[in-house]
């Protein structure tokens, strides 16, 4: 039986148990106790929902029968994630992972966890929590809305969201309560793992990258990478922030995916970089940027990558990213592929820029495309001089119905309306 064990030592848990918990018992992040290798026929495998099946059901066949995997990996993965050559002579692609409801990359992890939540925990009443930079949250409101025995609690710094992002927060949902937290997004998360070490009689749970559920289904889309790119090799550009799309990535590598090497990817809030140039530790209150979504100066999954990969350097490299370099890599790559990137992904393609030039290799590069322009109409005018088209999820969203309440940054305040809900 697969038993995943806290960074900090605790006893091993259930894939269930440690989904339902989000956080370990002594405040330690759950990992795989082994990481099993994909099976060898990941390659042969031409849908993304039978490839997630294959990589993810090592790790979760003792807890959740085969066919009701499939099924909601089937329910949960039925949008396109197509890899896209940006410049084919040079080798450089994106893996648009924005083409489900929300338009951000946070749909394949977050609506994945909402169907084995629902396969894990029948009967029970869960109450799941959530801190967001800028799409997380959708994400996770859209994916759990309306499941029976469900409700989530959806915290995000007030005035720190694109207004985008702050419509698609703020749409009134079934089961779904929007909180504007009157502070930073390091506070919301901070108050969310608060709430979870001391729950208070209260059956709660994250959907965060914290909780292993939401981190495991995003190994599947690097694999789906190297299925549509039939790449032998390939560095990978992840545009990061809490650091939990670059963790999916270390363990798709230690599952034996040929990942040559990862690049980090992040913008102004560079801690994380900067350790792994001088391995000190820098991580400090976050600062507010154009690819806001990445705006965490202290990422929790820190703490996983140290206890998965301890000498780090060896597989990453890190690069910061300001908004004016962020803005330039966006003209540039418009103006030589036609290729219209939002700024997470622009930063991306600025770490393939300088690592190309840097190490002066050609292998294929793929940027993890992390969220539409379309999010970020003001950002892509001022780089690009032009709005991007208004795909249909978003086109109506001013006239729907919204709901939202502001809230202290103070766990005991978010405690008082956990209780409080009825």
């Amino acid at each position: 039986m697969m038993r995943f064990k806290s960074t900090r030592g605790a006893q091993g848990a259930t894939f269930g148990e440690a989904l339902r918990s989000g956080l370990a018992p002594d405040g330690g992040l759950y990992v795989p106790a082994t990481i099993p290798q994909a099976p060898a026929e990941w390659r042969s495998k031409n849908r993304l929902e039978d490839l997630a099946l294959a990589v993810l059901r090592p790790y979760l066949e003792a807890d959740v029968a085969r066919s009701a995997l499939a099924h909601g990996l089937r329910k949960a993965l039925n949008f396109p994630v197509p890899l896209v050559a940006v410049d084919a002579q040079e080798k450089l692609y994106v893996l648009e992972l924005f083409h489900g409801p929300t338009l951000s990359f946070k749909d394949v992890g977050a609506r994945t966890m909402a169907r084995l939540l629902r396969i894990m925990a029948e009967r029970e009443r869960l109450t799941i929590l959530v801190a967001t930079s800028g799409d997380t949250g959708s994400a996770v409101a859209d994916g759990f809305a309306a499941q029976d025995g469900i409700r989530v609690a959806l915290l995000f710094p007030e005035g720190q969201v694109s207004p985008t992002q702050a419509l698609q927060l703020t749409l009134a949902r079934p089961g779904v309560r929007a909180f504007a937290v009157r502070g930073t997004f390091d506070e919301c998360q901070a108050m969310v793992k608060a709430a979870l070490a001391n729950p208070k009689g209260l059956n709660l749970s994250a959907a965060n990258s914290i909780n292993v559920g939401r981190l495991l289904p995003q190994m599947v889309y690097y694999f789906w990478a190297f299925v549509q790119g039939g790449f032998d090799e390939a560095v990978v550009s992840v545009p990061c922030g809490n650091l939990g799309n670059l963790t999916a990535g270390i363990l798709a590598a230690l599952a034996g995916l040929p990942i040559r090497r990862f690049l980090a990817a992040h913008n102004a809030n560079g801690a994380f970089p900067h350790y792994l140039a001088t391995e000190q530790s820098t991580f400090g209150p976050s600062l507010r940027t154009l690819s806001n979504a990445m705006d965490v100066g202290a990422p929790s999954n820190f703490e996983r990558l140290q206890h998965l990969m301890p000498d780090m350097k060896k597989r990453i490299t890190g690069y910061s990213v300001s908004d004016e370099e962020t803005l330039a890599s966006m003209r540039r790559v418009f103006a030589r592929t036609g290729y219209m990137a939002d700024p997470h992904t622009a930063v991306g393609l600025e770490a393939v820029r300088r690592y190309r030039q840097a190490a002066g290799l050609r292998v294929p590069a793929v940027v993890l495309a992390t969220a539409h322009p379309a999010k970020f109409p003001a950002t892509v005018r001022r780089a690009l001089g032009r709005t991007p088209a208004m795909p249909a999820a978003l086109a109506d969203l001013a006239r729907r119905a919204r709901r939202v309440e502001p809230l202290q940054s103070d766990r005991a305040a978010l405690m008082d309306v956990l209780h409080s809900w009825e």
